[in-house]
């Protein structure tokens, strides 16, 4: 690894920090029709799974699990969807959305469903602010 992780440019314009879990940078995709978090791992050069060592790809999928459950708890999902795509953006980043029926999509995936709606005044904060909550996370990460 000859230089230092930096988050994709896309991935930078499109989401809001959440924070810093053991592993991986926790965003927020700007889209209020869908509670929609990504993490991305902090290492350089990263593009698929299987880049990943084992022992970190196991601490990726216990973070994909707590994030789950964050979700859960925050947004009372009715249903995740996982995945790591990166066809858009090669930096291995993994999506998991807050599903519902009558959500925006429903019951087809988010990718490329419409035009996204950013969070209005306070409320990308708030949600922020319930999932380091749930994450254990302290509330002064940005």
């Amino acid at each position: 690894m000859d230089h230092a992780f930096e988050l994709h440019a896309r991935l930078a314009a499109d989401c809001i920090v959440v924070g810093e879990l053991p592993l991986s940078r926790l965003l927020l995709m700007n889209d209020s029709r869908f509670p929609w978090c990504i993490l991305v791992p902090r290492q350089p050069d990263l593009r698929e799974l299987h880049d990943l060592s084992e022992s970190d790809g196991a601490r990726l999928l216990a973070e994909i699990n707590r994030v789950s459950q964050a979700l859960i708890a925050c947004c009372q999902a009715y249903k995740l969807n996982v995945g790591a795509l990166g066809n858009m953006v090669p930096q291995l980043h993994v999506h998991v959305v807050a599903r519902d029926p009558g959500d925006a999509a429903w019951p087809g995936p988010v990718w490329s469903s419409g035009q996204a709606i950013a969070y209005a005044g306070p409320a990308a904060q708030a949600l922020v602010a319930r999932l380091r909550e749930a994450l254990g996370l302290s509330t002064s990460e940005s």
